[in-house]
């Protein structure tokens, strides 16, 4: 590729929550940090299209909450990323966009930023590194691109861009006429026969400088807010943090809605590229591998007389008989059935449990902290179980809990505990108490994991009774 006017910085979106693809997609662990078409996670794949040397460095938006996750991520697959950026609530991808645009032009003011979410898949990658290798030119020429999706079917979940005459000297590249939200069946049926419409896939390559210049004109509440927000951000740790009440007076709204649907120098790269935007159980059935039936199955599953339909079990049995078009989905703590063609309303129910104070659309019972993770076994009315594992050399801050007691018995490896002033090292099988007050601290100072049950007693076992005096992930 031609990069003589600017390298391209891949710029990963990794804010969404992902609520249609609940109950395996949680707000703290949500869809593109799992593992749902290879064995790599989705952010990794993401990031793996762009390793090598056509692209600099992935530059990574996320919520500050998974900035651990993102990290460890990264790290799995031995990618270093010119930044990752801590939004402190989600703007949508317009601001987003506009921070990484801001952050690369301190390092080459005259890149090409690629933005891309981070929860798509797509299977043909060398037709994916063609369509960018084709829209690059008018990238550098000064135009906003856009990648269209030739369409399969009349799919209403999706946006579409519409394509008119030939960008001239630009080969393979159009000028849009329009963009469409989610159609209604039949106009999706009427774009489809119409043969000039494309399904909208998210993915923009563009000139920094050209991009900030037309949302300096078309949202310039915007581009303002997201320079402050970036002039005034801090480094911590491997993060960039940007300014919280800068970036919080930001409107919300997606890059269509803020440039692409009101410039007049938008064009359209249409391209094969194996895409699916995995944003409902429905679709994860599309993409996937099916078997002779029609049906997609993960984990322990047995079916009987089923057909096209998508069974995903995190560690139970699930059987299913005589069932068509149905959506299981098990996790360690909720179940979801479904009619595919309800998918789409699977966010509903996290509005539920939201409305209700519940919270299986926030965390899984398995919850990943920086230091490894734990997970919830068995919760009554005073009483809380919990397996707890730490990575090799790692320990959780030191604090203490004014409403709880603990319970430490380790079950693998050997911890370091600190009790007060005391320091004490546990071996399998052996345990430790921990009362109401005590200042504290479990450690694993070796190079093999270690694994603890914690058995909490109290009248409040909520993870918010934590006082924190010293934590080298800067959660103090």
């Amino acid at each position: 590729m031609n990069t003589s006017k600017g390298r391209i910085y891949p710029v990963i979106l990794s804010g969404g929550a992902g609520k249609r693809l609940w109950p395996l997609s949680r707000s703290l662990y949500p869809k593109q940090f799992h593992s749902i078409h290879t064995n790599k996670s989705l952010l990794q794949e993401t990031i793996t299209r762009f390793s090598n040397n056509n692209f600099s460095k992935p530059l990574i938006i996320c919520n500050e909450e998974h900035r651990f996750i993102v990290a460890e991520q990264l790290e799995a697959i031995n990618i270093k990323a010119e930044a990752i950026v801590l939004e402190p609530t989600g703007k949508n991808t317009a601001p987003a966009a506009a921070i990484a645009s801001i952050i690369v032009s301190q390092v080459d003011p005259n890149a090409i930023a690629l933005i891309i979410p981070s929860d798509h898949v797509i299977t043909n990658l060398e037709a994916f590194q063609e369509a960018i290798k084709t829209g690059l030119p008018a990238a550098q020429d000064g135009f906003l691109v856009t990648f269209g999706i030739n369409p399969t079917r009349a799919e209403t979940g999706y946006g579409y861009i519409k394509k008119t005459y030939s960008v001239a000297d630009r080969e393979g590249c159009f000028h849009v006429e329009k963009f469409v939200e989610k159609p209604t069946a039949s106009d999706a049926n009427d774009f489809i026969n119409d043969g000039d419409y494309f399904w909208n896939a998210g993915i923009f390559l563009f000139s920094i400088a050209k991009y900030m210049s037309e949302l300096g004109k078309l949202c310039p509440d915007v581009s303002k807010a997201c320079h402050l927000a970036v002039s005034n951000s801090i480094s911590d740790l491997d993060f960039l943090r940007l300014d919280e009440k800068a970036f919080n007076s930001c409107p919300p709204i997606s890059i269509d809605y803020a440039v692409m649907e009101k410039s007049t120098e938008v064009v359209t790269v249409p391209a094969n590229l194996g895409w699916t935007d995995v944003g409902s159980w429905d679709a994860l059935w599309q993409a996937l591998e099916k078997d002779n039936n029609g049906n997609v199955t993960s984990g322990d599953a047995i079916t009987k007389n089923t057909t096209n339909s998508l069974i995903y079990s995190q560690n139970k049995l699930v059987t299913a008989v005589g069932m068509k078009d149905t959506v299981i989905i098990a996790t360690d703590d909720a179940v979801l059935v479904s009619d595919k063609a309800s998918a789409q309303d699977v966010s509903l129910i996290v509005g539920e449990l939201e409305s209700a104070g519940r919270s299986e659309h926030i965390t899984h019972a398995k919850v990943y902290r920086p230091w490894g993770w734990f997970q919830i076994l068995e919760t009554c009315d005073n009483f809380q179980l919990k397996v707890i594992h730490l990575k090799p050399n790692s320990k959780i801050s030191l604090q203490r809990h004014q409403q709880r007691a603990e319970h430490w018995v380790v079950i693998k490896g050997t911890a370091t505990v600190t009790r007060d002033d005391k320091i004490i090292e546990l071996q399998e099988n052996h345990s430790t108490y921990i009362p109401i007050g005590m200042v504290h601290r479990l450690e694993n100072r070796t190079d093999n994991n270690l694994e603890i049950i914690e058995v909490q007693s109290g009248e409040y076992l909520g993870e918010d009774d934590i006082e924190r005096f010293d934590d080298e992930y800067g959660r103090n």
